[in-house]
């Protein structure tokens, strides 16, 4: 018993130590810290992080420990996932899945370990993020600093969902059908799942906690809802304040027994994922899972690939024409027409929006230049690093031009796409609606360089996907501000917000170029 707990230890510190030296680690936590000060908003602009029935609520250690968590956990819930994710296909692809499989270790226990880890290292990132929550209560914040407020209150909103969230990475690494850029995909819809959980609570006249709600988003509003009255009106992030009315303040210990208790019951029920995992982990077998092929049949979307393989020719003339093109437009060309005939369903729907691009009303646009961006951002998400994954980088590097060649083309691959995807829609929209137009096409050259800044810098794929998703889910939940509305979704984006998210997409693209030459 002993030996196997000083295994599980090992084995789970050396999985904490692994991830947290990683690139994409540091990228992730400079962005929720920047995402938690965005929203931990200055009062002295008028808005403010708690507001309810238009009342400011103080920013006692309280009210900032509630809402940085609640601003945390649907952060991490998402990111937390793609950063645990992948490292049972590094072990296939690296070989060291076999010795871990034919090692006494590489049953149950290995997957403990690794469940272990990934929840030491979500904690480590809580941690740090905590720390930077201080840090802006020491500058913003109304009274004391209450270090054990911020504890109690992180554990009980974040504890649950980062269980869950090692425990779902853990069981999507150890079923094979679940493995992949698919079951990430998956992943994301459980996490808006999650997020639909909230709107019910919110309008509800009596707010409870749901043990199902691993988020702790409904914890949040039913231990605001125990002190304050939250039926006439409750924003969470970013909200605005009448400065006329009389602020509010919660007490020090704002949990009750009942929701701590249901926090508690959340935190039960989230191990369920790593106890499905324990019967499912395919042990590294090669009858039940390979590097490729176990890829290729893990995903519904995989399938669909197949059964659309016909339509890959299409795209053979783009490889002929590749060739004949010399420089880097050629070698762009040839990455757009290697992406395209890998996936077939992109060639699929590529014929398919171009008609409704060119006949829908700008209000029907917007929805639908929506989907195309989605499909398009997780098309190129892996485009950066997919030479990497296949083990080809160095080969890349090796032909004139080398790294910073290929940087540059496949940057102009991912723009490409996106242009072949909305191009027609920004045309479109070019008559009917300049602005939107400008801020379509604006945005589509800030995820692509984006996409190929993250994946350049952190070496995954999953970086950026996991920072796109959450951007997407946001840019569509958040109806006001022009900043939020990056490809002109609402109709609230600006020249200046437009020309800012190019900016930003310029910065990025040239900070990738010189990454390359370090």
């Amino acid at each position: 018993m002993n030996a196997s707990l000083h295994t599980i230890r090992t084995l789970a510190l050396l999985e904490a130590r692994v991830r947290l030296r990683r690139l994409s680690t540091l990228v992730t936590l400079l962005a929720v810290v920047a995402l938690s000060w965005m929203m931990i908003s200055d009062p002295a602009d008028g808005l403010t992080l708690i507001a309810v029935s238009g009342a400011r609520v103080l920013y006692t250690s309280s009210a900032l420990a509630l809402g940085s968590a609640a601003l945390a956990t649907l952060v991490l819930a998402l990111a937390g996932f793609f950063l645990l994710r992948g490292r049972v296909a590094e072990d296939l692809r690296s070989g060291a899945g076999s010795v871990i499989g034919a090692s006494g270790n590489g049953g149950a226990l290995f997957v403990v370990a690794r469940w272990c880890g990934g929840v030491l290292y979500l904690t480590a990132l809580t941690g740090a993020f905590m720390a930077t929550v201080l840090l802006c209560h020491a500058i913003r914040g109304d009274g004391p600093i209450e270090p054990l407020v911020y504890l109690q209150t992180y554990a009980l909103v974040l504890g649950p969902m980062i269980l869950f969230t090692a425990g779902c990475a853990t069981l999507f690494d150890a079923w094979a059908p679940l493995m992949g850029k698919k079951g990430d995909v998956l992943y994301f819809f459980v996490w808006v799942g999650q997020m639909a959980l909230l709107p019910a609570v919110a309008e509800g006249l009596h707010p409870a906690a749901i043990p199902a709600d691993f988020t702790g988003t409904s914890a949040v509003i039913a231990a605001l809802a125990a002190h304050v009255d939250v039926k006439d009106g409750l924003m969470l992030g970013i909200a605005n304040y009448d400065p006329h009315k009389a602020a509010l303040t919660l007490p020090t210990w704002v949990w009750t027994t009942p929701i701590a208790g249901a926090r508690c019951l959340a935190a039960l029920l989230a191990l369920i994922p790593l106890l499905l995992a324990l019967p499912l982990f395919h042990r590294f077998s090669p009858d039940r899972v390979k590097p490729g092929k176990g890829r290729a049949r893990r995903s519904p979307l995989a399938v669909v690939d197949g059964w659309l393989r016909p339509l890959a020719r299409l795209v053979d003339p783009l490889f002929g024409l590749a060739a004949r093109v010399p420089g880097i437009a050629g070698q762009a060309l040839a990455d757009v027409a290697l992406t395209l005939a890998a996936s077939p369903s992109a060639i699929a729907l590529l014929l398919a929006v171009q008609v409704p691009a060119l006949v829908l009303g700008v209000e029907a646009l917007a929805p639908f230049t929506l989907v195309c961006v989605a499909y398009w951002g997780i098309l190129v998400s892996d485009l950066s690093t997919r030479d990497g994954d296949a083990a080809l980088a160095g080969m890349g590097a090796a032909v004139p031009g080398g790294a910073a060649r290929r940087y540059w083309r496949q940057f102009l691959a991912s723009l490409v796409l996106g242009l072949m995807f909305t191009g027609v829609a920004v045309l479109h929209l070019a008559v009917a609606d300049p602005l939107r137009a400008g801020a379509l096409f604006c945005g589509v050259f800030a995820l692509a360089a984006f996409a190929s800044f993250a994946g350049r810098t952190s070496g995954t794929s999953r970086t950026f996907l996991a920072l796109f998703l959450f951007g997407l889910y946001v840019s569509v939940n958040v109806s006001r501000g022009a900043w939020a509305d990056i490809v002109g979704f609402h109709g609230n984006a600006t020249i200046a917000s437009s020309l800012a998210w190019a900016g930003l997409g310029v910065l990025a693209v040239l900070g990738g170029h010189v990454w390359n030459r370090r």
